[in-house]
This record gives structure tokens, sequence and C-alpha cells, in this order.
């Protein structure tokens, strides 16, 4: 039986980009060679690194090399020469330890300096999308590229980029001095080397396709978890407690199974290689001493040296094979980031772009060598529209604003309202038609400034983190503390900010979740009022609150209104009565435009709503 609420919100911990999952990059090589451009600029900390691997890995082999003197000593009896040969040894794993160190500490720098990097440009480049990018993709797959894709890319590079270069090296190194040391003993060490091969190729497919499971499962569940919890009032509301623990009973249970069966096979694959690797030994020892007793050549401590190499020798293939699939994870990461910075920002202003110029608290445009007082003056002529190029939502509509008009718009759900004023912000570009504001095509209009000429209430408020004061200054930065406390007695919220714990420097919680709803839309109306807009649209932005706190926003919203161009979406015909105009818009089509009571003597669409012969739909 399905939970209480619907999941599916977008990646979570097993969504793309996932840890602990494999994903494979689509075009690996183009995905590798962009990741390395990042690593230009620490190029000299790369050959830092590179220098203490090759010292690291040195140092184990010389230590190999050392047992043989070591053993033929202890053969001989000669203690105080074995003395010398211990202290060396011990100097040498020492000074292996320190490079270790060092290289470890190189690269995290490194790895976090990349990382640092990456998640700058994703972020910056984010800024400049379009709103349709993020109307398209859900909050949580973009927040999975912050996260878990640069979580991977960080990880392969601390640890599966480093340990693939020493165990490439050392296996060289193990190699040559194995057939230095016998080459009869090293044939038959490479005997193996298939069937460990083999054994790890099986082991990370399946290995591949359970962990890959086990995140699937991980995802529901956690994507339960989230929504339970979201929705308590629900659960609680509908006493849907039991059903929710059943629910998440048979959802843990699915994930137990999934990670008994990834975890266990993925934990097989070291001690079955270990087991291989203990199996050459044996062999190799059993032949090894063979040769000591017949050819005098090959003493016992070289007998060690080569056990002692023997045992190396499986070690970097294992970790090569292991390490692959966590590199190849972090290119699948690293390639989902690179999606997102490939993706086209909004266009950009051209070089005759008319600027938005404040004087004293004065607007003007500058347009091409002259200038013209912001007034608000804002027409449509023709304008068609769609989202999807094979949906039409606007078709050929035209209207106008004059300065300090009152404009509503009423219609049914999907009607094209709310589309008008995505299209007078540029959220997005329309496909026919012309806008233009105080006489200039919006096109030639610089995008920031062309918005930073509007304000926007929508229905959603949403607060940022810190304090009220800065909350309403987010409407324009440069604004004075005087200023933002004007802003909020324009809004109606002055009386209610000073009854909260520290006035305005009281601190808001998770998007304003200390205040009600009404006060948080206040907050909202008085960060608009503070950027001083020449037009305002008001978009559903009293539907969520109650009568009595939907007169006293009004309130607030009829000063803002005032001597300024005015777009309202409202479903409540109560609030659109004194608009200048009215537009019902249905089906992307303006079908009555009028006032109150020209659209009430029409006694058309509109006259039917306002009498409730029929609602919205």
């Amino acid at each position: 039986m399905a939970g209480p609420m619907m999941r599916g919100r977008g990646p979570g911990p097993g969504g793309p980009g996932a840890r602990g999952g494999f994903q494979k990059p689509k075009n690996t090589k183009r995905t590798l060679l962009r990741l390395l451009t990042y690593l230009k600029t620490v190029l000299p900390l790369l050959c830092m690194v590179l220098v203490f691997i090759l010292l690291t890995t040195g140092t184990q082999i010389a230590a190999g090399w050392m047992l043989s003197p070591v053993f033929d000593c202890i053969g001989r009896g000669a203690m105080s020469e074995l003395l010398l040969w211990i202290l060396a040894l011990v100097g040498i794993y020492l000074v292996g330890v320190c490079c270790t160190f060092v290289q470890a500490r190189v690269m995290i720098r490194i790895s976090q300096t990349m990382v640092l990097r990456m998640r700058r440009e994703l972020y910056d480049h984010l800024m400049t999308l379009p709103v349709r990018f993020f109307d398209r993709r859900s909050h949580g797959d973009i927040m999975s590229r912050f996260s878990n894709d640069m979580d991977a890319v960080s990880e392969s590079l601390n640890n599966a980029s480093v340990q693939i270069i020493s165990s490439v090296i050392s296996l060289i190194g193990v190699v040559i001095s194995m057939l230095l040391l016998s080459w009869e003993l090293t044939l038959l060490t490479m005997v193996l080397v298939p069937v460990m091969l083999l054994v790890s190729s099986v082991m990370m497919k399946h290995s591949r396709k359970y962990f890959g499971e086990q995140q699937k499962a991980l995802g529901e569940l956690n994507g339960f978890i989230e929504e339970t919890i979201e929705g308590q009032r629900v659960v609680k509301i509908f006493c849907h407690e039991e059903q929710a623990m059943e629910d998440f009973e048979r959802i843990n249970d699915n994930f137990r199974k999934k990670a008994t069966l990834a975890q266990s096979i993925g934990g097989a694959m070291m001690p079955l290689m270990q087991h291989i690797n203990n199996f050459s030994y044996v062999i190799v020892s059993v032949v090894g001493g063979i040769l000591a007793f017949t050819n005098p050549a090959f003493t016992f401590g070289n007998i060690a040296s080569f056990l002692n190499f023997s045992k190396q020798f499986g070690q970097p293939i294992t970790h090569i094979a292991h390490q692959m699939t966590a590199l190849q994870s972090a290119l699948a990461g690293a390639e989902r980031v690179f999606n997102i910075l490939d993706e086209a920002s909004e266009p950009a202003d051209n070089e005759q772009a008319a600027r938005l110029v404040r004087d004293n608290g004065t607007y003007y445009w500058e347009y091409r060598g002259e200038t013209r007082p912001v007034l608000g003056d804002v027409r449509l002529y023709d304008v068609t529209f769609g989202y999807v190029p094979e949906k039409t939502v606007l078709k050929n509509v035209s209207l106008y604003a004059k300065p300090g008009q009152k404009i509503a718009f009423v219609g049914s759900t999907g009607a094209g309202k709310t589309t008008i004023t995505n299209l007078l912000t540029r959220f997005y570009e329309i496909d026919e038609g012309r806008i233009t504001i105080d006489g200039i095509d919006i096109k030639d209009i610089a995008l920031k400034d062309l918005r930073l000429a509007q304000a926007m209430v929508l229905q959603d408020t949403h607060l940022f983190a810190g304090t009220v004061m800065e909350n309403i200054r987010y409407g324009r930065l440069e604004a004075t503390d005087d200023e933002c406390i004007d802003a909020a007695k324009l809004a109606s919220a002055h009386s209610f900010i000073m009854r909260l714990p520290h006035g305005y420097d009281t601190m808001l919680e998770d998007d304003g979740g200390n205040l009600s709803q009404g006060q948080r839309q206040l907050l909202n109306i008085a960060r608009a009022a503070v950027a001083d807009p020449a037009i305002l649209i008001l978009d559903e932005a009293t539907s969520s609150v109650d009568t009595r706190t939907e007169l006293h926003i009004e309130h607030g919203m009829d000063r803002l209104m005032n001597g300024r161009t005015t777009f309202v979406i409202a479903h409540r015909l109560s609030t659109v009565r004194n608009s200048n105009a009215i537009m019902v818009i249905e089906q992307g089509e303006i079908l009555e435009r009028g006032d109150h009571d020209d659209l009430l003597s029409q006694k058309g669409r509109y006259y039917k709503l306002y009498t409730g012969q029929f609602e919205l739909d």
C-alpha cells in the first residue's frame, strides 16, 4: 500500500551522483580532460604530490630489497651488521611515513581548492540561468550537484587518483624488482594474474549492480522519511500513523536486504583477492625454497625479499580495480556538474541597452544618448508565447497600463495570468509580438535594470536567514535603516516588528517560521516598498491568509500601489473592484476588459464570476 504521500521529489541520497552507488559518465574522455583543466592553477602542488608518491613507493621497494641482507646477516650470525640494517630499515619506513603524511596533506589542499573553484563556478553560473531552467529541474537534483557530486569528485581526488598513481608506480617497481631477483619465480607469480583480474572483474560487475540497487532503496527510504516528517499534520489528522509505520517497516526491510547483498559482495572482494594472493605466496615460497637449495647464488635473503615483493604484487592490482569504480563515479558526478555549467545563461545585454539611473530618489532611463523619466507605461503588442513549442499559452495578447494605473487579471487557473507577469520581467522570452516600458522595447533594456524597475509580491512568501532588517533591505541593498523602517511603516509591518523580541534585529528562522503567514507577507510588501519600483506585480498576494489579515495586508498594499503601475492577479474578485481595468483571460486570450462597473453591465464572463453563477476552475 502506498505511503501517506507521493514519493519522488527529486534525487536524494540515492539519486544521480549519490555516493556508494556506481554511475558511469557518458563521455569519460571529455569529462576527464575538462576536469584536468581545474588542476592548472595547482600544478606546482601536483608536482610535489608526484614527487612524494615516488618517494613513498621508493621507500616501500627499498624496504623490500633490504630484507635480503637482513636475513642473510641472521643466517651468518653477523649481529652488529644486522643491527645497522635494521636501523636503516626503520629509517626507510620513517621516511615513507613522513612522505605519505605530506602527500596526503598536499592532496587534500589540491582537492579542496579544486572543488572550491568548481562549486563557486557552479553557484555563480546558477545565478545567471533563466527561470525556465529552475522550473524544469527539481531542487533536489540541483542540490545533489553541490553535495553528492562534489563530494564524489573531492574524495576521488583525495583517495582514488593518488591510490591509482601510487599503485601503478608500485606495480612497476615490484615487477622490476622481482625480475631482478628471479625471473623464474616472477613468471610463476604472473600465472595467477589472469585469475585475479577475472575474479576482480566479476566481483566489480556484480558489486556495481547491487550497490546501485542499495542506493535506490536508500533513496526511497530517505524520501519516505522526509515526506512523513514534513507532512506530520496530514499524517496525524487522518490517523495514518500505523499505516506509515507499516510502510516504513516494508521500505526499511527492503533496504536491509539490498544493503546486505551489496555489502556482502563488496566486502568479499578484498578477502577473496587476499586468499588468491596468499595461495600465490605459498607456491612461491615452496618453489623459492627449492631454488635456494639447488642454486647457491639464490640465498634465503633473496627468498625473503622476493616473498615480500610477491606479497605486494597483488595489492596494487586490487587497489586499482577497487579505485577505478570510485573514479568512474567521480567522473559521472563531474559530468553532471559540467552539464549545468554548459546550460545557456540569460541573454546578454546589447551595448546600447537602456540603463536605469537613480538620482536623489528620481529614476530615469538612459537610452541611446538621451534620458527618459521612468513612468511605468507598459504596453503589450500582439504577444504570443508558449512554455513549450507545441502548446501556446498566450495568443496575440495586447493591452496597456498607463502610469499609475492598477490593472487586474482574472480567469481560470492556467489561463495565462501569471505568464504575462513572467514576460514583463523577462523570466521568459516572448515568441512573437513586443512589450514596451516607457516606449522602450524590454529587449532593449538591460536585464538587471528592467527588473530593478519592477517588484513582485507573490503568494508564496520567501524570507532568508538573517534579521528582519536584512530581509527588508533585500529589496535594495544600498537602502539605509531609516529607509527600511519607512518601507515597513508603509507596508503596515512596523507595529508587529516592534513587538518582536529584538525588533528589526530579530533573527528569522526556517524561512520565517517564527512569524505568522500574514507577518511574512507584510515583510514581503516592505521588501517591495524599499525597492521603490515604478511597476508593481501582485500575484495572489493575499490568497493564503484569512479575511481579517487580508484587510490588513491590503491596507499596506494600497499605500504601496499609490502612484505606481500595478498588475494584480487575484481569485478573490473583491480585491480587484477598484482596478482601473480588469482583464478577463481564458485560454490565453483576453475575453473581456473594462472596469468593475463596465464588466458587470456587460453581463458576460466577469458578471457570472462576480455573481457566483460559476466559479473559477
